[in-house]
């Protein structure tokens, strides 16, 4: 599968892009195919929402000193809410689930090794739990923070006025509350009802 250039992926995403610890990821082949999928598969405010859950979660990685995967980190936080899309395979255990498994068929085409996509689609398919699992992995445990705080909050002080800076780059006026009840909707109807065209 072609990777677009960075330049070329959608003008809403280039401040956030611009940011040094997704560009210093940028010309990866991992990254860069993950980012083209994310753009073929996402709705516009979804995918930056995605953008913005990897970048909290590296700023949480940061402070903490954590290590972790970071090319899969952002590869994980690509496809996190792929499964609530048309293309999401058929599989039980909700859209989390539906997300990996677009996740596993990607890194498997990448080559990727068992136990790294292993840890990575653990990640997605538990990033909607309350808590992280005491068992999960950095790259879970990061995932899980980054979704978490882009949407609810949750954790703003562990990283203190990042949630505003990446909201003010990339603004998605509204972005909980719509995408909440997307989500819920999509609990009956699997694929996730968005508008065509631009995110407004």
């Amino acid at each position: 599968m072609a990777a677009k250039p960075p330049r070329m992926l959608p003008e809403a995403w280039h401040p956030l892009l611009a940011r040094p610890p997704l560009a210093g990821l940028l010309g990866q082949p991992l990254v860069d195919r993950a980012l083209s999928e994310m753009h073929r598969l996402l709705p516009p405010r979804v995918a930056l929402h995605s953008l913005r859950t990897f970048l909290l979660a590296d700023a949480h990685a940061r402070v903490r000193g954590l290590d972790c995967d970071r090319a899969g980190l952002l590869a994980a936080a690509a496809f996190h809410d792929t499964g609530l899309t048309a293309h999401a395979p058929r599989v039980p255990g909700g859209f989390p689930c539906r997300s990996a498994a677009l996740l596993d068929r990607f890194l498997a085409a990448e080559q990727v090794d068992r136990d790294r996509r292993d840890a990575l689609t653990r990640a997605v398919r538990e990033h909607l739990r309350p808590l992280p699992s005491r068992t999960a992995g950095a790259e879970a445990r990061l995932l899980h923070f980054g979704a978490w705080l882009d949407v609810t909050g949750r954790g703003a002080r562990h990283v203190p006025g990042e949630r505003r800076r990446l909201s003010d780059l990339a603004p998605t006026p509204w972005f909980a509350v719509t995408f909440s009840a997307r989500v819920a909707v999509c609990g009956l109807r699997r694929a996730l009802p968005y508008p065509s065209g631009p995110a407004r």
